[in-house]
This record gives structure tokens, C-alpha cells and sequence, in this order.
């Protein structure tokens, strides 16, 4: 499903014109990538939390040049799901084989 997919989708059940619907699903994703570059975790009950995972200093190889670097200690943007939604998926979902 693609962002258009979803604006389309809560335009129909809505009946909200679909450049209002757009605009609002770009400003929450707005707010959330800014939350979390200024550090700050976002929690949508029933939802997930969009979190801040820190990455540790790690001993990484260029095989190009058959080297060894040093990756540097970095934060990550991750997403994790409530139970709620976990549970629902798992019920609902067929497993993909």
C-alpha cells in the first residue's frame, strides 16, 4: 500500500476531499520525523511507538580493499508495533510462504 493507496482510502471512508486527506497524512509524517530528529520518541496508543535505537560502535570490513573500519556509534529511527496491532495481524493474516 503506498501513500496514495491510504489518502484514497480515508478520503472514501471520510468523505473529506483528497488534497485535505494528503495534506494531512504528509504533516503527521512531518511531525513524527521531526520528533525524532530532535530526539524525541512518538507514542500512538493502539498503534506503536516510533523510536530512537542507538547503534553501537562496531568493527565493519571493505572487502574492496580488504580493510577493517570502524563504524561509528549512530542512532536509528525504528518503529515498534502496539500489541494490539501485533495481535490483530497475527489473527488476521494468513502466513506467506
Amino acid at each position: 500500500m503506498t501513500k496514495a493507496d491510504i489518502v484514497a482510502k480515508i478520503s472514501e471512508k471520510l468523505g473529506l476531499e483528497k488534497g485535505d486527506v494528503q495534506s494531512t497524512v504528509e504533516a503527521l509524517m512531518e511531525e513524527v520525523k521531526t520528533s525524532l530528529e530532535n530526539g524525541d520518541n512518538v507514542y500512538l496508543r493502539g498503534f506503536g511507538s516510533f523510536i530512537i535505537k542507538t547503534r553501537a560502535e562496531k568493527t565493519g570490513r571493505n572487502i574492496s580493499k580488504n580493510t577493517t573500519i570502524k563504524i561509528p556509534a549512530h542512532n536509528i529511527p525504528a518503529f515498534k508495533p502496539a500489541k494490539v496491532f501485533v495481535e490483530g495481524v497475527k489473527t488476521k493474516t494468513e502466513v506467506a510462504v
